[in-house]
Order: structure tokens, then C-alpha cells, then sequence
């Protein structure tokens, strides 16, 4: 297993724009996501203590700006006790639209939420999962929380990649809803 260090000096220059666009696309105003990309900075350097090694540089502070942009959803709907991710369903990524893991706790990071918080969401997530038809639940599972490729899941399920993310697309929606009814 590759061990990473983090290299706080090279941030700005390696990582900013990267996070940035990452930001912007999902708060749709610049200001916003500059101020965010700031804060996913500070909030690494106060928990590099915290790093492990076990992601890449890049894939911790992407985490933690991912927790950023939840915490700015939150604040801005905090009148209801809202959160809402941006959702955006583009067919140039496989991660574009990942609302859902988005709102996961981070394993990275143990100063993003309070860890009641993430069992309660983790609860019910998979509540809302076990109400979904079978083969949908399957296909989210597989997919999003275990990470199979899209050609390995279409082998084993024999469907076609246009069929696998219509099931997605569908998990999505029902379990929005379903969280948006039981937990939010």
C-alpha cells in the first residue's frame, strides 16, 4: 500500500483550481466557492494531524471540501434543517451527481461532523436502500457504495450501461425523497 504525505507548502499551487472548478460546480457562484476552497485549506492544515496517508493528497482535501460544500447547504437552509446538494446528472463523469455520497461521512476526518450525526444518516440511508425494488437497491449498492465498474455490474446483472444508469438515476430520486421524508 502506497503511504502519502501532505505537502501543505504546494496546496495553492497544485490543488486550487482543481477544487475550485470542483466547488463551483456544485454552488454555481464563484465567490462562494472561492471562500470555500479557502476554508477545505485551513480546515486541512488544522487536521493534517488527523491525515493517515491513506488517500492521496488530493482525494483528503476533496473530502473535506465535499464536507465544506454540505456545511454551506446547511447554513443557508438552516431555517428548516435543510440540507440540499446541488445535484447535477451529466453524462461527462461518473461522479457528477454523487449527492448522495457526497453527504456520507468522511473517513478521513474525524473534526467534519459529529460522528452521532453520521450514524444517524448512516442509518437512514440504509433504511431508505431496503425500500427500493431489489434490483435498483442492488445496482446502488454496487455502484456507489462498493465501487464496481459499470462493465462489471452490467456483466453480472446482464444489462446494458444505458439501463444500469436509469436504475441509478432512479435509487437517487427515491432515496432523496425517501431522506428528505425520514431524516432531514
Amino acid at each position: 500500500m502506497v503511504t502519502h504525505q501532505l505537502n501543505p507548502d504546494k496546496w495553492v499551487d497544485q490543488y486550487a483550481d482543481y477544487l475550485f472548478n470542483f466547488a463551483v460546480a456544485r454552488v454555481s457562484d464563484a465567490e462562494i466557492a472561492k471562500d470555500l476552497v479557502q476554508e477545505t485549506f485551513f480546515a486541512g492544515l488544522k487536521s493534517a494531524k488527523n491525515y493517515k496517508g491513506d488517500a492521496a493528497e488530493r482525494t483528503w482535501l476533496i473530502a473535506i471540501l465535499k464536507r465544506k460544500v454540505i456545511d454551506h447547504y446547511r447554513k443557508i437552509n438552516s431555517k428548516k434543517g435543510k440540507a440540499e446538494v446541488r445535484m447535477s446528472y451529466s453524462s461527462s463523469s461518473d461522479s457528477e451527481g454523487d449527492w448522495l455520497e457526497e453527504q456520507v461521512a468522511d473517513p478521513f476526518s474525524n473534526l467534519e461532523n459529529s460522528p452521532i450525526e453520521n450514524e444517524e444518516l448512516g442509518m437512514a440511508i440504509q433504511e431508505c436502500i431496503s425500500k427500493l425494488p431489489k434490483k435498483q437497491a442492488l445496482v446502488f449498492k454496487m455502484k456507489t457504495i462498493q465501487g464496481v465498474s459499470t462493465e462489471d455490474i452490467c456483466n453480472e446483472l446482464g444489462i446494458n450501461p444505458s439501463n444500469l444508469w436509469v436504475m441509478i438515476h432512479r435509487s437517487r430520486t427515491a432515496l432523496m425523497g425517501c431522506l428528505n421524508e425520514n431524516w432531514f
